[in-house]
């Protein structure tokens, strides 16, 4: 395994003992060393976190592509950051592996497809609807200073509350338990990732926080088994067929397809498996979107004349219409808006990297193999900004999207979503609703940065954060 490890190239180690611990923090300083570690070692590099464990760090299509494709690339159990996850998602889609993910992933599948999201538009447009009518910049006047990611957050778990159990939560005006505690359970999670002593169970379990967290778990487990117990016993009196006609012409949510779905065996979902899917979704559904939101709207106030193309086009679509709302068809008619949305999601990637392990020796293009064993750092930060893909990649620039300039591109070059087999399956819903929100805010107020405050410094946790918030200006036009 040291002689095929070999074979990658190895950065100066942080001293002889720690090997390379202590380099990659999860601050602006971390990001800008990845920036150096692409431009030096354009594919990849092999990372020490201690003498004893080799990562390989990747950045490029040709390192990626034979993972991302490999049966053999799975999410490793034994990962640190994936145990802390476990009590709160249990054995979803993010978390499994194996023939169970197989197969929840084919069962899932149809609840993301197209005809599915086109049913939830109204739940996207009437949540966005909700933040730029209650917030105090709606009420006019000149340019009003506000924090992006947390409102956008609510706005994010107010959407998957509805499109997932048709819940109303009205989590945007009020407090809500249920969303407080999945707030709880993000911010400890990170919390417990920075401090080392905490790492173990019971030490954990013994601690404040990990009170706090065993506390919020039982919040979230107990309001989505209601549901899905409820939605069950539903379904128990009326019948499989008979409750598949009484959706015919109106919107299943979530947990009604999940309960409703079979494979072509005939095998369905235990109550736990849909709970574990409907937690695992309202985890990677909110902060990620939010997230990538909050850094668009960053980059359209920075760059005015990119943020005035989309208003145009968006104005052009809503000229003759009696609602200001975002129709199904409006999605694929607005192009340079999508172009922006995607260099937004390169330049600020709301996931920084995904980590896997070989469960086999896998085989590079160039003949190197990656043993069996080794843990995998997938760069979604570092690929997006590796200059032998993007020429001046730390510019905001919409048109690398048009179509003549992604013709021959790599699909591995851009990877927001990750790729392959284990690619984010609510990829499609995510594009959808950053849609809606960046379309029906552009076309009622005008973004700008405020010149009086520093450019945020970025943090990557378990999304890609700014330590101190993300301001801007909002004018209502």
């Amino acid at each position: 395994t040291c002689r095929q490890l070999n074979k990658f190239p190895i950065p100066p180690w942080h001293n002889w003992l720690l090997g390379h611990t202590g380099m990659g923090q999860s601050t602006e300083e971390g990001l800008q060393q990845v920036d150096a570690l692409v431009a030096q070692y354009r594919h990849g590099c092999l990372w020490w976190g201690l003498p004893w464990l080799p990562i390989l760090r990747l950045f490029h299509p040709s390192t990626l592509q034979p993972l991302l494709s490999a049966s053999a690339f799975v999410a490793p159990k034994d990962k640190i950051f994936y145990s802390f996850l476990k009590p709160w998602l249990g054995e979803g889609l993010l978390l499994s592996g194996g023939q169970r993910w197989v197969q929840h992933r084919r069962l899932l599948t149809p609840a993301f497809h197209g005809d599915v999201l086109r049913n939830y538009l109204g739940i996207f447009n009437q949540s966005t609807h909700v933040l730029l009518v209650r917030h105090p910049v709606a009420a006019g006047g000149g340019p009003v200073e506000m924090e992006m990611l947390q409102p956008l957050s609510l706005l994010t778990l107010d959407t998957l509350q509805k499109c997932i159990f048709s819940h109303e939560s009205h989590c945007q005006e009020r407090p809500s338990e249920y969303i407080q505690a999945i707030l709880e359970l993000s911010s400890l999670v990170v919390r417990r990732q920075l401090r080392p002593l905490l790492h173990p169970w019971w030490l954990y379990s013994l601690s404040s926080d990990g009170r706090r967290f065993a506390r919020a778990c039982a919040t979230v487990h107990a309001f989505t088994a209601d549901v899905v117990q409820r939605r069950r016993h539903a379904l128990a009196c009326r019948g499989h067929q008979t409750c598949l006609d009484g959706h015919r012409g109106r919107r299943m949510d979530f947990i009604d397809l999940l309960l409703l779905t079979k494979d072509e065996n005939g095998h369905t979902l235990s109550d736990e498996d849909i709970a574990a899917e409907a937690d695992t979704f309202m985890f990677e559904g909110h902060d990620t979107t939010a997230s990538g939101l909050a850094w668009l709207f960053y980059n359209l106030a920075g760059h005015p004349e990119h943020q005035e193309q989309c208003r145009q086009e968006v104005q052009e679509l809503l000229a003759s219409r009696d609602t200001a709302d975002i129709e199904w068809n409006d999605l694929s008619q607005l192009p340079f808006t999508t172009m922006c949305i995607k260099e937004s999601l390169r330049l600020h990637p709301p996931v920084t990297a995904v980590s896997r392990r070989c469960t086999e020796d896998v085989t590079l293009h160039d003949g190197r193999v990656i043993p069996k064993g080794v843990i995998c750092l997938m760069s979604i930060y570092g690929t997006h900004h590796n200059p032998d893909l993007w020429p001046e990649p730390e510019v905001f620039n919409p048109l690398r999207f048009s179509p003549e300039n992604s013709k021959g591109r790599s699909l591995s070059s851009f990877i927001p979503f990750s790729a392959g087999p284990r690619n984010c399956i609510g990829q499609s819903f995510a594009m959808a609703e950053m849609k809606v929100v960046v379309a029906l805010t552009l076309s009622r107020f005008v973004l700008r940065r405020d010149t009086a405050r520093p450019p945020p410094r970025r943090k990557p946790e378990l999304i890609l954060r700014a330590e101190d918030g993300l301001w801007l200006l909002l004018e209502p036009l």
